[in-house]
């Protein structure tokens, strides 16, 4: 459970966004520049690349706008796994396309090969690109690493159970990035070592499979959350501890917390209470047990306390 301020963590995210558009917009440009100068595919598949990521993360934040939107008369519950559903889209939509297009490329270079030119201006985008990136990688490694350190995890746990799309995102796309320019580096070295074309072909080649292995692990799991994926095993031990510690209650028949969207729990319980309990007694319980479970996390977006006795 947490004890961080939920709406701060989504402005972190956004800020973190925005740094990584910021960089990308810049790069993509670049890139295609070099691309159409030095003739390498292995660039183009990395403007791609950078193209894809901007697109991404234009998505990204119309999903954290969208999502943070109140409840409303046809949308009780609120809006939250909206942002599931648009970074859904973003993974498919945007950088499925950016990996077809750089398999497509580097399938065109190994079938008709061109040599590349002017490796110099490539080499120095590669680097620029290899720095601004890191930093962008550097910042949201950060901010999940921060909340994990919020919520006693590790880092590679938090990153595998964290209900934000959006920092998960930026953390998988940057990652990539940083590769996909190594990448891009040792095919035009190898091309301008050995003087054959193939090497930047199978550079494209890779970074579209990268750019398509990214897409399916973030769709597949922006599909769990906005099916209704539960809280952690550590998390519903918790909140079972603090209602089960109530006075008057027996047992916690039925636990059920899912994600009502990024950071937003919602919690539903049978308890089996004492019988002897008057009417009123079992109200006052069940706002006790919602007081206590609300101090213990800001996370927790709606309480469903169903009580039942014998």
């Amino acid at each position: 459970m947490a004890e961080a301020d939920s709406s701060e963590i989504g402005t972190e995210s956004i800020r973190t966004v925005l740094v990584a558009l910021a960089a990308n917009l810049g790069i993509a440009l670049a890139k295609l520049l070099a691309a159409l100068f030095t003739r390498s595919s292995a660039m183009l598949a990395e403007s791609f690349h950078a193209a894809a990521d901007s697109g991404n993360q234009l998505l990204l934040l119309v999903a954290q706008r969208h999502g943070s939107s109140p409840p409303d008369e046809q949308h009780p519950l609120g809006h939250g796994r909206v942002a599931y559903f648009w970074a859904l889209i973003a993974s498919l939509a945007v950088f499925v396309s950016g990996a077809f297009l750089s398999v497509r490329q580097g399938v065109q270079e190994l079938l008709q090969q061109h040599p590349s030119e002017s490796f110099g201006v490539a080499y120095l985008v590669l680097f620029v690109s290899f720095c601004l990136e890191s930093l962008s990688l550097r910042r949201a490694y950060r901010q999940i690493k921060a909340e994990a350190r919020t919520l006693s995890r590790d880092f590679l746990e938090h990153l595998d159970l964290t209900s934000d799309p959006i920092a998960r995102a930026v953390l998988a796309e940057d990652a990539a990035a940083v590769a996909g320019n190594l990448i891009a580096a040792a095919g035009l070295g190898l091309q301008q070592l050995t003087g054959s074309a193939i090497p930047d072909g199978i550079a494209a080649l890779l970074i579209g499979l990268i750019l398509g292995f990214v897409a399916f692990q973030l769709a597949r799991r922006n599909a769990d959350f906005l099916i209704g994926r539960q809280a952690s095993v550590a998390i519903r031990g918790r909140i079972g501890e603090i209602i089960a510690a109530q006075a008057g209650v027996v047992a916690v028949d039925e636990l059920v917390v899912t994600f009502l969207g990024p950071r937003q729990l919602w919690i539903v319980a049978h308890i089996d209470i004492d019988d002897a309990l008057s009417g009123a007694r079992v109200k006052q319980l069940v706002r006790e047990a919602s007081a206590a479970l609300r101090r213990e996390s800001p996370f927790i977006y709606r309480i469903d306390l169903v009580p039942s006795g014998h």
